[in-house]
């Protein structure tokens, strides 16, 4: 039996002056380290279709909730309101994308939406609702920096983690069924 060596996989931030990035690896990949994750471009192009499939609901859901008589009137009407939703999602997931280089993707919670539109938005201004919006991002992205946010989430029970998944279903199917009539 022959020993074959193996050299060890390099990445482009990794070589040195003068060595090269193993040969067959496309610019996506060494860009987005690919195969280092064990993944190919195929398999991550299906999982980013079958991503958008599974949150296509938000760009119609959201609108809904978000379109009552006021804001029609006062901002965005429905199809500006869908409009905004496509791009937030869109841009917040180019930036995890091409900036975090992690492949997730990104759209406006339900659950800030449900109470934008029928607790906080009564209250005051649609501005002034939204300054809220960036003031609640920012107090999110201070807990995930700090480390705060993962300490939370590991304090919660996962019977109530499930509860909480069951919950939003349930909430998503309630707003079809009375916007079909049948609630």
């Amino acid at each position: 039996m022959t020993q074959q060596s193996v050299e060890p996989r390099t990445s482009p931030e990794d070589a040195g002056p003068g060595s090269r990035v193993p040969a067959g690896r496309s610019w996506l990949d060494r860009y987005f380290h690919i195969s280092e994750r064990g993944s190919t471009v195929a398999r991550e192009v299906r999982g980013g279709v079958t991503t958008f499939m599974a949150m296509a609901y938000i760009l119609l859901l959201n609108p809904l909730i978000l379109g009552g008589k006021d804001v029609h009137d006062q901002v965005l009407g429905q199809s500006g309101l869908i409009t905004a939703t496509a791009f937030a999602a869109a841009a917040t997931t180019l930036l995890m994308g091409f900036v975090g280089k992690v492949p997730l993707a990104l759209a406006a919670g339900l659950s800030v939406s449900g109470v934008l539109a029928s607790q906080v938005a009564p209250a005051m201004t649609w501005p002034q609702a939204m300054g809220m919006c960036v003031v609640y991002g920012v107090v999110i992205c201070l807990l995930v920096v700090t480390g705060l946010r993962e300490l939370i989430m590991n304090a919660i029970p996962l019977a109530l983690k499930h509860g909480i998944t069951i919950g939003i279903g349930l909430f998503i199917a309630l707003i079809g069924l009375y916007k079909a009539g049948f609630v």
